[in-house]
């Protein structure tokens, strides 16, 4: 059954039998579907704006699915922290889109979202037919991830909404000057659920530990064979101005590997820009359609080219 607010609550079983959550919206829609990843700590409340919008455009509108992977939202949490890890999470996803009986899609994916994304078009290519990645690349820059685990560990217990609002924005209000007051409380509740009258953010905190092992003395291994495995992939990179994650000289390389990229910064935002702000869910939209018209363009000339004699 679908809620008021346009998303159907779907739960499934992951490999390990961890019971695990996602949202379906549009659902019954034509088209190529679309597919939301969230970053580390995050779920799949962050795109509830972006797949409204997506599931009930008047001419195109689409299935969108969004993800709360182990550990985070309504899914589960793992006993194991060891299987907080891209790999676990890359095949939860695909158990979730076999359960759904989704074939093909586009994938959006968000910080984590998008090395989840990466890892799948190395593993199962044909799944992928077009891609976004928001504010990630194949070169994570060590000072951005040591910047997200110092505010992860000493992260502050608002009591309130409001009280959790004003710590967002000390926190980050430098790298989002762009946000407005609606951007900020969206932002924000998305992060925290509510328990015994008080706010707690919404994963098991039980995250941070394999973030903590990570040795950011060295640095981090970059990832361009993964990336390598879209280049044949319709791809879109967004970045935000201000991001200390994805820099201008990995997107500048991003660019020359994968000559078709289409890019897009985002003034006024860090790491990573609210992909339902501005003109953003226009220009995803009409990439998704682009590429979409491609692949019908190809499977036509596929099929004419089979059928001669």
């Amino acid at each position: 059954m679908v809620a008021e607010d346009g998303f159907r609550d779907v739960f499934y079983s992951a490999q390990d039998g961890l019971k695990l959550h996602a949202r379906v919206y549009g659902e019954g829609n034509p088209g190529l579907p679309v597919v939301c990843l969230p970053g580390l700590t995050r779920n799949a409340r962050d795109f509830h704006a972006l797949a409204k919008k997506l599931s009930t455009h008047e001419t195109e509108g689409r299935k969108v699915i969004a993800f709360d992977y182990r550990g985070r939202g309504l899914s589960d949490y793992d006993r194991d922290w060891r299987r907080y890890d891209v790999a676990v999470e890359a095949a939860d996803i695909i158990s979730g889109l076999v359960a759904l009986g989704v074939e093909h899609a586009a994938f959006i994916g968000t910080s984590r979202g998008g090395l989840i994304i990466m890892t799948l078009a190395g593993s199962r290519p044909t799944l992928i037919k077009a891609v976004v990645l928001n504010d990630i690349g194949p070169v994570v820059e060590g000072d951005g991830l040591a910047q997200i685990r110092a505010y992860l560990q000493r992260s502050p217990k608002p009591a309130t909404l409001d009280e959790a609002i004003k710590i967002q924005k000390t926190v980050h209000g430098e790298a989002f000057p762009a946000l407005n007051e609606d951007d900020w409380e969206r932002f924000t509740a998305a992060l925290y659920k509510e328990e015994q009258g008080r706010l707690r953010t919404d994963f098991d905190p039980n995250l941070l530990k394999p973030l903590k092992a990570i040795n950011l003395n060295r640095p981090l291994p970059a990832l361009w064979p993964l990336f390598d495995g879209l280049a044949a992939t319709p791809l879109l990179t967004v970045r935000g101005e201000n991001s200390r994650l994805l820099s201008s000289r990995t997107l500048e390389e991003m660019a020359t590997r994968h000559p078709t990229m289409q890019q897009i910064v985002v003034p006024g935002q860090g790491h990573a820009p609210l992909l339902e702000t501005g003109s953003l869910p226009r220009e995803i939209s009409a990439f998704i359609r682009r590429a979409e018209k491609s692949l019908q363009t190809r499977e036509e000339r596929r099929h004419s080219s089979a059928s001669v004699p």
